[in-house]
């Protein structure tokens, strides 16, 4: 099964960050425990997340354990509503994708193609306004609920209730908003690798 994490990164975060309303929206520590216990693991970043946080963005190019996907551009919903999101256009919609492909080749050598729609949003004519782009939609079936989740038990006794061969599960690295996903993720890993799962990217997973 794979572990996968989202970047999220929408002009109003930007906002909030600028006039220091909030510390951070990077969790160095969930990738401290990814690193320290060897856990494979997939990126889906926004681009306006990986503008913010260059350094961190290249600590994860740079581990041969993680890969890093797309999480669009500018964090817009592709189907609404979506969680207060704003909407992106359809016809903006793959130059927005594209868009993140882009900054994510100034990091790494190795991109994948994989997306992840904002939110979770889509339906049949976002799929065909993003399928110029040639990259392969994922989504998850395993929600860990640490999105403004604040118990790390919770958020891990989910995970692992859901978890299946084969299983997708979707966590957060922007802390201000998943403020307890880095004192989840030690009992999520140990507890699924006890459980007998091995923890793999996604391109691993997926046999690519």
């Amino acid at each position: 099964m794979a572990l996968t994490f989202d970047s999220n990164m929408t002009d109003a975060m930007l906002r909030r960050l600028a006039g220091r309303q909030v510390r951070s929206y990077a969790n160095y520590s969930v990738v401290d425990e990814l690193q320290r216990t060897h856990t494979p693991a997939t990126f889906f970043l926004a681009g306006k997340w990986v503008e913010a946080y260059p350094q961190l963005t290249r600590r994860l190019a740079a581990d041969p354990d993680f890969e890093l996907a797309s999480h669009s551009w500018a964090h817009e919903g592709f189907h609404a509503p979506c969680y207060g999101l704003g909407t992106i256009a359809r016809a903006d919609m793959a130059a927005d994708v594209e868009r993140s492909f882009q900054v994510l080749a100034r990091y790494t050598d190795r991109p994948t193609r994989y997306f992840r729609f904002p939110g979770g949003c889509y339906d049949q004519a976002a799929l065909d306004a993003i399928a110029p782009t040639g990259c392969t939609a994922v989504e998850y079936d395993d929600v860990s609920g640490d999105a403004f989740g604040h118990n790390p038990k919770r958020i891990a006794d989910d995970t692992v209730a859901q978890a299946r061969p084969g299983s997708i599960v979707v966590l957060h690295i922007t802390e201000a908003n998943a403020p307890a996903t880095a004192k989840a993720l030690p009992q999520i890993i140990t507890r699924l690798r006890a459980g007998g799962y091995q923890l793999v990217t996604l391109s691993a997973l997926l046999g690519r």
